[in-house]
């Protein structure tokens, strides 16, 4: 997962680039990076880090102009190259950057077309490189130097025809503007605001709301699938729909998980959407267990606070804080190798034995992805003095990979793929396990947003909704993704001999 963010100021927007990033570090930590224009040329800071570690005021100092766009980065399968930092650049035509989340599923036969026919070399293993020349050599097709927002669009709309998978793209010309667009599904999330001020209007557009209610900007809306805008280096905006067929199945996993609660996306709530998250799984509990001895239910920090809370409300059982968290370890699901994932759980989370000692505790979470850190959680909690251990989750069981973007782990690595919900009750050693039905997760997201007629809820059925994952693709991503693939990454300080897919 990703962040961007991208900004035409009548200022210099160097820092509000900064303070984006900031806000949208929860979608990445691996690497941040800023490029920014001013006249016919473009400055760029990036590297590997947190975006308080990669920029210093020596850096912010190097980045002038009053449009920019930036990026924020977590690893993909094992590559930690700062190679693979975000925006890329391209000096043909005019110069473009651009910042991507998502991933291309057919990213393997782009390269070879741009090789063969477009006679563009791709010198990284990211798709996102691959997405800017694609949209780089359709730009270059509508052969003129005039360049108009109709050029934009088309190339755009080639870019559609050409890409599969999921992609929310920022990107900025030099002297000309900024543009973004959505993929057909938009299932990676993207929005735009704006600002009036005494100069004229300025625009940001961001992954998340968040970013744009920060710094002051007003949330105008979301891209729409297959739709792009562009914003002049007059701050005029232009926007059209490029994509021939629509569907919008947003990614759900974002509301279970990725997103800020005080996010909206596609105009749901994301803090509202984890309440009745909540909600539902209580309903279920007292449906299916009316005679359950639950003394008190406890949360696992930080993304499961707000369905936890709610959880202990409609059920009537005492809501408490039962584990306090060190805030400066990164995703655990991400993390390459077993080893150190179980050793960053310790290091990530600490018991208040008090709230356990000889009660029988409900421990909720947002999911549960390989079921490394449940286990060890629930482990925590008998060591506390717990009597009795239950777990619930929030989503249904993640029984699936992800190809759009999510570097989740290969399809046998994931507890739920091939197990029942006993079977993984006893993996991870919980006294009862409670998963959330997949048809009460859509109703808790799109309740109140009737017109969102479906997700991307692939990790938990295994339908993609772009209709292009084969077996074979599957089986490619379970070979990339796989431990003992990280490993032997990692032992080779990043360096990747085969495509990455970006996230």
């Amino acid at each position: 997962m990703c962040g961007i963010i991208g900004m035409v100021a009548k200022q210099a927007v160097n820092q509000s680039l900064y303070d984006g990033l900031t806000v949208l570090q929860h979608r990445g930590q691996d690497a941040a990076g800023i490029m920014t224009c001013e006249g016919d040329r473009m400055y760029m800071r990036k590297d590997n880090g947190l975006v308080r570690d990669v920029f210093h005021t020596r850096h912010m100092l190097r980045l002038p102009g009053k449009m920019g766009i930036g990026h924020v980065r977590y690893p993909t399968a094992g590559c930690a190259s700062s190679a693979e930092a975000q925006p890329f650049y391209v000096n043909s035509p005019f110069g473009i950057a651009l910042a991507h989340n998502g991933n291309l599923t057919n990213a393997a036969d782009l390269k070879r077309e741009l090789f063969v026919s477009d006679r563009r070399h791709i010198n990284t293993n990211s798709d996102s490189e691959i997405l800017l020349n694609v949209f780089a050599h359709e730009l270059q097709n509508q052969g003129t130097l005039d360049l108009t927002p109709d050029d934009i669009f088309a190339a755009v709309s080639a870019a559609h025809r050409r890409c599969q998978g999921a992609y929310a793209v920022v990107g900025m010309i030099t002297g000309r503007g900024i543009f973004a667009f959505r993929d057909p599904y938009g299932i990676r999330p993207v929005a735009f605001g704006k600002r009036h001020t005494d100069k004229g209007t300025e625009y940001l557009i961001a992954s998340e709301s968040v970013a744009i209610d920060v710094l002051g900007f007003e949330l105008v809306r979301d891209l729409a699938p297959g739709e792009a805008i562009y914003i002049d280096d007059d701050g005029e905006l232009h926007t059209r729909q490029c994509a021939d067929k629509t569907v919008l199945s947003p990614c759900i996993f974002e509301h279970v998980y990725f997103a800020r609660p005080d996010s909206l996306i596609d105009g749901v709530s994301v803090y509202k959407a984890r309440l009745r998250m909540g909600d539902y799984l209580a309903r279920k509990i007292m449906r299916d267990w009316p005679e359950h001895d639950i003394d008190v239910v406890l949360p696992i920090p930080d993304t499961s606070r707000t369905s936890a809370l709610q959880l202990s409300y409609t059920l009537g059982v005492k809501y408490s804080e039962g584990f306090i968290k060190n805030r400066y370890i990164g995703r655990t699901f991400i993390m390459p190798g077993q080893k150190q994932r179980k050793k960053s759980v310790h290091q990530k989370l600490n018991a208040i034995e008090l709230e356990f000692r000889g009660k029988n505790v409900l421990l909720v979470d947002d999911s549960i992805v390989r079921g490394t850190t449940s286990q060890q959680i629930i482990q925590m909690a008998r060591e506390a003095g717990a009597n009795k251990v239950y777990f619930a989750s929030a989503a249904p069981p993640v029984r699936y990979p992800n190809v759009y973007g999510i570097d989740m782990p290969a399809a046998s690595e994931l507890i739920g793929h091939g197990r029942d919900e006993a079977q993984i009750a006893s993996e991870i050693g919980a006294d009862k396990l409670i998963y959330q039905d997949l048809s009460d997760l859509i109703e808790a997201v799109k309740k109140k947003v009737p017109s969102i007629k479906q997700f991307d809820t692939s990790v938990f059925d295994g339908k993609y909704v772009t209709g292009d994952v084969s077996e074979a693709y599957l089986q490619h991503i379970e070979s990339l993704r796989n431990d003992k693939t990280r490993k032997q990454d990692f032992n080779n300080d990043g360096e990747v001999v085969e495509m990455r897919n970006n996230v």
